[in-house]
């Protein structure tokens, strides 16, 4: 926008002479008001590319400004200036829709920077609502070869109600691939009922799965029907199965057997067909090795096994779901879509996201919220995601900066320690690094090669059959 223009509402003589002298060399078209009825007389005529007001003036005040603007004039850029700022008055310019809040006494520069940030703005609304609407993106997104196979797994199970088990770290949409289970399988016009084991108390998790009969305990005043009766002839999302008590482990097993339970103090079975999806973030394995999870519960859940990646194995995805989840933040808090700049992409694709998809999609909801440009850039990112990967940065760069008298052995131990920490109880350690070291250099060289076994196989340098038999292993 070269001929832009710039809106001045202040009945303070000498904010306005600053203003104007400070934007008298910039590209901006200036004109000042002293009050809002001479604002409002001349938007009749012509309307500008920002506007900056004051919060208190004589007359109509920054926030009537704010709704007057919003209501006949929407996607204009306002800037708010007040003396007095506090709380109250910040959340309520927000709220009417002010682009940004500058306090008083403000920087030239500041000022400078946040009306150009704004005229950005209002360019890339512009440009959005010339382009067609695209089709939503799918619920489940992933390119990478581990969510491949995943999406290939749906596919075959499609026609079949078999037991599955979900296995992955916290966040990484197992629920979201349990309902395309279901979405995608002969139950799918049947219920689809979820239920989290750790989110409930050990004493309550029986009646909520089999439901109870009034009297049955104290308290229990009236019959409840239990999670297993309502998803009868549909699914049931057993997630963190591992956090599930003992006993009820033994009834559980004992309906998916018989097809058939007793709700607490009832004396007639209840008879019911589900499929059962259970998922965890803990090892089954080692908990049935601790006596904390039936041997014999862990083989009828795990019939098929479906591991999830965690996010930080899938970087590739990340600007796919980015954009997916700030799309969907952006239609749940009425805002403008927010995109990310290469700078802040790259920040995003590094980071290691212990939290996973959920973590991601909570990081694009508060750069919705917080973010003050239409475009994020690096300084927008919330700050212990910056500092952290500034950190990691730092720490891959120490090994390179070493003295060369340093032995090749303390090097490679110091950046062991840091990057994997392991308990000092643990065993096989130099396995756990190999095949940690194995499984990335094949994921990136499949991502290299877009998926070319061959390629990848020759680049690596292993034969087809051992690429194969790799991927089976550690991709799994």
């Amino acid at each position: 926008m070269t001929d832009a223009s710039l809106w001045i509402i202040d009945d303070d003589d000498s904010i306005r002479w600053v203003l104007e002298k400070a934007f008298a060399n910039s590209r901006y078209k200036v004109r000042a008001f002293s009050d809002s009825d001479s604002f409002f007389n001349a938007l009749e005529q012509q309307q500008p590319s920002v506007v900056m007001t004051d919060i208190r003036m004589p007359g109509d005040d920054g926030l009537v400004v704010l709704e007057k603007l919003k209501e006949n004039y929407p996607g204009m850029p306002v800037v708010v200036m007040t003396a007095h700022s506090d709380l109250d008055t910040t959340v309520k310019a927000f709220q009417g829709g002010a682009f940004e809040y500058l306090p008083k006494p403000f920087d030239i520069d500041e000022a400078l920077t946040t009306v150009d940030r704004a005229l950005r703005h209002l360019a890339e609304n512009r440009q959005r609502a010339q382009q067609p609407k695209t089709a939503k993106v799918p619920e489940i997104i992933g390119d990478a070869p581990a969510m491949q196979d995943v999406f290939r797994a749906i596919g075959r199970l499609s026609s079949s109600s078999v037991s599955v088990l979900l296995t992955g770290e916290t966040g990484t949409g197992k629920e979201l691939v349990a309902r395309a289970l279901h979405k995608h399988s002969p139950r799918a016009e049947e219920p689809f009922i979820a239920l989290n084991m750790a989110a409930i108390p050990a004493d309550l998790i029986e009646s909520e799965l089999f439901g109870h009969e009034r009297g049955a305990f104290t308290g229990a005043d009236k019959k409840r029907i239990g999670r297993f009766q309502q998803a009868n002839g549909g699914t049931l999302f057993l997630d963190e199965i591992g956090d599930m008590p003992l006993p009820v482990q033994t009834r559980l097993l004992r309906v998916l057997a018989e097809g058939q339970f007793y709700p607490v103090g009832a004396h007639q079975p209840v008879e019911v067909d589900v499929r059962v999806i259970a998922a965890t973030h803990r090892s089954l394995e080692t908990l049935v090795e601790k006596g904390l999870f039936r041997d014999d519960l862990y083989h009828r859940l795990n019939v098929i096994r479906l591991k999830l990646p965690p996010l930080r194995k899938r970087q590739n995805d990340i600007p796919t779901l980015a954009e997916h989840f700030l799309e969907t933040a952006s239609e749940e808090l009425g805002v403008a879509v927010k995109k990310l700049s290469k700078d802040a992409l790259s920040i995003l694709k590094a980071y290691e996201w212990p939290g996973n998809v959920r973590q991601l999609e909570n990081t694009c909801r508060w750069l919705t919220v917080m973010a003050p440009g239409q475009r994020v850039g690096m300084d927008d990112l919330p700050d212990d995601i910056v500092h952290r990967e500034n950190d990691k940065r730092e720490l891959l760069s120490t090994p390179r900066e070493r003295s060369e008298s340093e032995p090749f052995e303390d090097w490679l131990g110091l950046l062991v320690d840091e990057l994997k920490r392991l308990p000092d109880d643990s065993e096989a350690v130099l396995e756990s690094y190999q095949r940690d070291f194995e499984k990335a250099a094949l994921e990136h060289a499949l991502n290299r090669f877009h998926g070319h076994k061959q390629k990848a196989a020759l680049w690596l340098g292993w034969g087809r059959n051992t690429l194969t038999r790799k991927r089976k292993n550690l991709l799994k």
